[in-house]
């Protein structure tokens, strides 16, 4: 599959709402715009750990055993086919109000960081989905394959970041939240299209 097709799922694998946009909302409107910013550094963290274990283990895998590799890499399609699918029949993005619409408060700037990396780090969900990607990524036909995964995981990593400082810039603004609530379950239906569609194009990849 083409690069432009991966930068356009990294995308969609930023976009989609999940556990680690909920805690940036929250520590965002609750404790201001820098802990927002700092939640998101911390996810940013996470997802480079994620990819590191990721592009290791499944190099290793490639070089030991070529069958449980090729079992991982349609999993991994069929992985990403049921994110699709899920985010498709989602329901609405629901977040508690109350609890981040309450007093701002000054706390250490190093508790916001570790939160986001911990929230991002210890989902099984962000595992099995860079491992699903990743296995895309890294092929038994060519040797040059794990600099390009390497890049493209900076890529991801960039970009969680960035679109998390977004988010912590925009989502003080009780209107902006406002709209995220109403068009959450949205983003998240149109994303399962995309992922959908990228699981069967892998699938059928070689």
């Amino acid at each position: 599959m083409e690069i432009t097709s991966y930068i356009i799922l990294g995308l969609l694998i930023v976009i989609s709402p999940g556990a680690d946009f909920v805690l940036v909302v929250k520590n965002s409107l609750s404790s201001g715009r820098k802990a927002g910013w700092l939640t998101g550094l911390g996810i940013g963290v996470g997802v480079c750990i994620h990819i590191t274990y990721s592009i290791l283990g499944i190099s290793h895998l490639l070089s030991q055993n070529m069958v449980l590799f090729n079992i991982i890499k349609y999993a991994g399609s069929a992985y990403l086919i049921y994110l699709g699918i899920t985010g498709i029949f989602c329901s609405k993005l629901t977040l508690n109000r109350q609890a981040i619409s309450g007093p701002r408060q000054t706390h250490n700037p190093r508790k916001y960081f570790t939160q986001g990396f911990f929230c991002n780090l210890l989902n099984p969900k962000t595992m099995l989905f860079f491992l699903s990607v990743f296995s895309q990524l890294v092929s038994p036909d060519t040797d040059n394959t794990t600099p390009v995964a390497l890049i493209y995981g900076l890529y991801i990593s960039v970009l969680h970041m960035l679109w998390f400082c977004l988010i912590a810039f925009l989502i003080t603004s009780e209107k902006v939240l406002t709209v995220f609530q109403r068009t959450g379950h949205r983003i998240n239906q149109a994303c399962g299209v995309g992922l959908i569609a990228f699981g069967a194009t892998l699938s059928l990849s070689h």
